[in-house]
């Protein structure tokens, strides 16, 4: 019911819930409703214009299907992405049943009574889940796709972006952000603008549950829920001019981290991808930890008062921002930890967001260790094999030798 309220014209958003747009909510103490109506209809923004993110956001998902199922193999071959050789669980029906419908971690109480159903050791029932659950890890071409896919979108929309905004007064002077707000025109390429980030991060969302599972996933779901609605708040309160600026900050060093990734995934393209990191670590801790606090918050806690008095619509926004700036905090966190094991040369695996849970690396460390094991047994066996067949060998020889000695001996007495 909230959400249809949103998209209806004004008129008819106050006849269902007047208490949600009552114009103190969302416009400044002086302005109401009827002020934004000074502007053209194509001039100004509507909640109704929102409704067209719902089948853009389902284009970009056909989109992206099409784009990771014919273009990113090709080029992820030229990058030379290389899947890697997984060994596949034992067909056994009671422990595929048990993976699939209660857990596919058992518990050590739950392993006892696996191993009286099926009559293996516990080592190989531990052994076998560890099997089934890296034949379910995403492979490396669709990691590699995601990231292509993300790479695309916002290489074309940061330069579409730089290129509507850079001749804009707002861009070099954040006052210029609040001249005359609200009435405020809004131009066509601002409106395609916000309304394509805006249906991108949706379309993430649609898909993040069949997405590769990330380390920081929650953190990854309270972004793309604070994005999609600081977009949709900023649009219909007619902050066009602060939005369009957050998210060409944004775009700047996500095109930098997906980049990288791309390069990670590949073969023979380290020092490539260390390139892209340092540069992609420069720009984010400058845009994220700099600019976006200093200039972005600033405008919108302080500038903007020089224009308005503080309204509930302000704070919500501004909470949003914070809520931004907490997660930039958390990931800078992950990124340095990267850049400290980067210059004592310990890095080996990448901790940024695009890494599988901390479980998961684990178990890939238990079979590099079980394989190691394995090598190790398979050695010392074909040592005491060696040792084994060097004595039989030896015994053959010394019989061969007696023997000849005996009818060596015979025949001298025979001639003799």
């Amino acid at each position: 019911m909230l959400i249809i309220s949103f998209l209806l014209p004004a008129p008819h958003r106050m006849d269902l819930l007047p208490d949600i747009w009552r114009q103190e909510y969302w416009l400044p103490p002086g302005v109401t409703w009827k002020d934004m109506e000074q502007l053209e209809d194509s001039d100004r923004p509507r909640p109704l214009d929102l409704l067209i993110t719902l089948p853009l956001a389902l284009c970009f998902v056909g989109l992206r299907y099409v784009f990771e199922r014919f273009f990113a193999p090709p080029i992820g071959i030229c990058l030379g992405v290389k899947n890697r050789l997984q060994v596949t669980a034992a067909p056994s029906p009671k422990l595929e049943s048990f993976y699939m419908r209660r857990s596919r971690q058992p518990t050590q109480s739950e392993i006892v009574s696996l191993m009286k159903a099926c009559g293996k050791t516990q080592r190989q029932i531990e052994k076998w889940f560890r099997h089934r659950r890296n034949q379910d890890r995403p492979c490396q071409t669709k990691k590699f796709g995601e990231a292509a896919w993300r790479f695309s979108f916002y290489l074309v929309a940061f330069v579409g972006g730089l290129a509507c905004l850079i001749d804009r007064p707002w861009f070099w002077n954040n006052r210029d952000c609040w001249s005359k707000y609200p009435v405020q025109p809004m131009e066509r390429a601002h409106y395609w603008y916000y309304m394509l980030e805006l249906s991108f991060y949706v379309s993430l969302l649609l898909r993040i549950s069949v997405d590769v599972k990330r380390k920081d996933f929650k953190e990854q779901v309270i972004h793309h829920l604070a994005t999609i609605f600081l977009l949709s708040f900023s649009y219909c309160a007619n902050y066009i001019r602060i939005g369009t600026l957050v998210m060409l900050l944004h775009d700047s060093s996500d095109i930098l981290l997906e980049s990288a990734k791309m390069f990670n995934y590949g073969t023979g393209w380290r020092k490539t991808c260390d390139i892209l990191f340092v540069v992609f670590t420069v720009v984010f801790l400058v845009t994220r930890l700099v600019i976006f606090p200093s200039k972005i918050i600033h405008t919108t806690l302080v500038l903007s008062m020089e224009v308005f008095e503080p309204f509930v619509g302000y704070y919500f926004f501004n909470i949003l921002l914070m809520v931004l700036q907490a997660l930039h905090i958390f990931w800078a966190i992950l990124i340095l930890r990267m850049v400290n094991k980067f210059l004592v040369g310990k890095l080996e695996k990448d901790v940024r967001s695009d890494e599988e849970s901390e479980a998961e690396q684990d178990e890939e460390e238990e079979d590099k260790g079980e394989e190691e094991d394995e090598d190790c047994i398979w050695e010392r066996s074909k040592d005491t094999l060696n040792s084994k067949l060097s004595i039989l060998t030896n015994s053959c020889v010394l019989n061969n030798l007696n023997n000849h000695r005996g009818s060596a001996v015979d025949r001298i007495r025979k001639a003799q």
